[in-house]
């Protein structure tokens, strides 16, 4: 089937919010890279979303999932297939101590509303420009916080469409990892636990690490955000400037001369020259320290 038949397909049996064919994706991505979409659907529902994952199940269609596209890098050429956006699926619910976020919701943002609400615990996020979605996929912190210290459960669906919640043990979280990554589950939303605490504390410490994270990170530029893992018993960016990568790349991509684990898009750089600049960091820095630089940004899509 084409793009063309799964675009009526998609008309006439399944309800669903927007849908864009041949959408480019530089467009929802962080770097600002990447080809088109055959199809990008953005549900406006947990229905609708159900709905379009079931159908591209039963039709055999890829399915690529698109939180706010700070942690990915498509390639040129686009991606085959069917893209769910998920920008529209972004509730903040606060009741009490618990925090209800669905998946597409900014954890940025979340973070904001529990500050505003008294509650302490999620501070350490104020800076990570993920959705909720990722962050519970990877397990994201920052400043010696992570998801994994706050989370009481995640509602997630299969590939097939079946929805099931999981625990905080059942998601196996760990340094960058969970089963939501391994077993490639959809996040539909997460609800975290957190503690009433002292409002001058909460913005102060929030006001610190926005300091930290603005003084120290490239936000001048498009980018990933933090592109390799940390290895064990050392620091992917400290290894990275010391092999005197900052300021070399490829094209209009470059190591970042403000934050060596970044890699920017500072010129109108390809999808291309930022995976050319990846690999080589990590061919230089594994000819200087032996040490194999793990991805923690995921790169989809294909080439030219």
């Amino acid at each position: 089937m084409s793009k063309h038949v799964w675009l009526e397909d998609l008309k006439k049996n399944v309800m669903i919010g927007d849908v864009l064919i041949d959408e480019p994706l530089n467009k929802y991505t962080k770097t600002k890279l990447g080809g088109s979409a055959d199809l990008l659907v953005i549900p406006g529902t947990l229905d609708e979303m159900q709905s379009t994952v079931r159908y591209a199940f039963e039709s055999e269609i890829p399915l690529l999932l698109l939180g706010n596209g700070s942690n990915m890098v498509v390639r040129d050429g686009g991606v085959r297939g069917i893209v769910l956006h998920m920008s529209k699926l972004d509730k903040i619910v606060i009741d009490g101590t618990r925090v209800h976020a669905e998946a597409g919701a900014h954890i940025i943002d979340v973070s904001k509303r529990a500050a505003a609400a008294c509650l302490t615990g999620i501070e350490f996020a104020c800076g990570i420009p993920g959705s909720i979605g990722g962050a519970m996929a990877m397990n994201a912190g920052a400043y010696g916080g992570e998801i994994k210290d706050i989370i009481l459960e995640a509602t997630v669906m299969d590939h097939s469409g079946k929805v099931f919640v999981l625990s905080k043990e059942e998601l196996e979280l760990g340094y960058r990892k969970s089963i939501i990554a391994k077993e490639g589950y959809y996040v539909l939303s997460a609800d975290f636990e957190l503690s009433i605490g002292d409002q001058e504390a909460i913005d102060a410490k929030v006001a610190d690490l926005t300091f930290q994270r603005e003084s120290k990170q490239p936000l001048e530029y498009p980018s990933a955000g933090s592109v390799f893992k940390r290895p064990p018993g050392f620091f992917a960016g400290k290894l990275i400037q010391d092999s005197g990568l900052q300021g070399k790349g490829f094209g209009g991509a470059e190591v970042s001369v403000k934050h060596a684990g970044f890699i920017v898009n500072k010129n109108n750089a390809t999808a291309t020259d930022y995976i050319r600049t990846i690999e080589m960091v990590k061919k230089e820095v594994k000819g200087r320290y032996d040490i194999d630089l793990e991805l923690e940004v995921k790169i989809v899509g294909e080439e030219l």
